[in-house]
């Protein structure tokens, strides 16, 4: 992971992309007033992205296994349809 304060990445933008993209690095860009902002290529944000999303599903689940447990879930029939339906 890189620091890199706002003018210097202005100046070598295209470098701190290629370390982001080929080199997978993760940049930081410092901004005055704590105001930074960080620079990743799409494919790692796209893979925290779906961890993201995975563990939201996750958590989800375990909710929906509490409420089964404390005795709040519902029962239903199946519905099984005949072959030529």
């Amino acid at each position: 992971m890189l620091a890199v304060n706002y003018s210097t990445i202005r100046g070598k933008f295209k470098d701190y992309c290629d370390k982001a993209t080929n080199e997978n690095e993760t940049v930081i860009v410092t901004r005055k007033n704590e105001k930074n902002v960080v620079l990743m290529s799409l494919e790692q944000y796209n893979s925290l992205t779906k961890a993201l999303r995975n563990a939201e599903y996750l958590a989800k689940l375990d909710r929906a296994f509490e409420q089964l447990e404390n005795g709040r879930g519902q029962s239903h029939e199946l519905i099984e349809e005949s072959a030529d339906e």
